[in-house]
């Protein structure tokens, strides 16, 4: 082991193999010590049962030496301006999941397999507490001085304040301090989920997603049907009978070889064949004059 400040207790078996027992403070064990050890925790995790007191202990044991590897990943993104705390938190999340995960026996290595997980998590935190849609820094930074405009004018006129007092204050624009507010609306996002109230300000039993209308996959594939149906109409006879043996009766390629007296490869070039041809004829009746 290269590191000086942590060490593991550990004896050799009869095979040679490494029997670990102990780790004093496995956040302080370093990078290059961590893999290594990440190892033979990992390969004693998979014959433990979970649930055990020495597997919930391994367990821990990995996530706190591979701590970090959460803040290398997490330093990606502190130019985001956000508490790297609260993101070194996020992406533990990523951390355990991929403990959880990992399999020894792939013989991958932890460290390219656990990244994915961790920067995952913490790009899912930012595009959940972001923004809902993309609003130019200008505005985001108008948005709050806005805010506080609105907070001293409200509590100096007791109501309020009209656009144009705001422009005055803010010495802004009207049409700056209107396009900020619109922008405003953009910070949230309302889930589909979400009860709506009634007019007596109580949640009813609907939700916005109630009120939305959805596509209908099955339309679609109402003018796919009545775009192919002349185009098989038109095919041979023994064509249209290999269409139906395959995609209606749903038989094998070498079962409706043996009834057709067909090879296998030879069905299923023909039915390559056929494919590439409906699909051309779709496309050309598809496409725009």
């Amino acid at each position: 082991m290269s590191g000086t400040d942590v060490t593991a207790d550990r004896t050799r078996t009869t095979d040679g193999e490494i029997s670990l027992h102990h780790i004093p403070d496995p956040s302080r064990v370093a990078p290059l010590d961590a893999r290594e050890l990440s190892r033979h925790f990992f390969r004693r995790l998979a014959e433990l049962e979970e649930g055990t007191e020495e597997y919930q202990y391994t367990r821990n044991t990995l996530i706190e030496m591979n701590m970090s590897l959460v803040r290398f990943a997490a330093g990606r993104f502190r130019h985001r301006g956000d508490d790297m705390e609260d993101i070194v938190q996020v992406g533990m999340i990523g951390l355990i999941k991929a403990i959880d995960r990992f399999e020894i026996s792939r013989e991958v290595e932890f460290t390219s397999f656990v990244l994915p997980y961790v920067t995952g998590e913490i790009k899912r935190f930012f595009r959940d507490t972001s923004w809902a849609v993309h609003v130019p820094r200008r505005l985001q930074e108008l948005r709050l001085e806005l805010a506080k405009a609105r907070d001293e004018l409200r509590t100096r006129l007791d109501r309020d304040p009209t656009t144009a007092e705001l422009a005055t204050l803010l010495d802004l624009p009207e049409s700056e301090v209107v396009e900020a507010q619109l922008a405003s609306n953009g910070y949230t996002s309302a889930s589909l989920d979400a009860a709506l109230t009634t007019d007596n300000g109580q949640d009813g039993e609907s939700v916005l997603a109630d009120f939305i209308g959805v596509e209908d996959e099955a339309m679609e594939l109402v003018e796919d049907f009545h775009v192919l149906a002349p185009l098989v109409a038109q095919l041979p006879e023994r064509d249209r009978r290999l269409l139906h043996l395959r995609f209606v009766e749903e038989l094998t390629q070498g079962e409706i070889g043996e009834r057709l007296g067909y090879s296998q490869m030879h069905v299923s070039r023909l039915i390559k064949q056929l494919i590439a041809r409906l699909k051309s004829g779709m496309l050309a009746d598809t496409d725009p004059v």
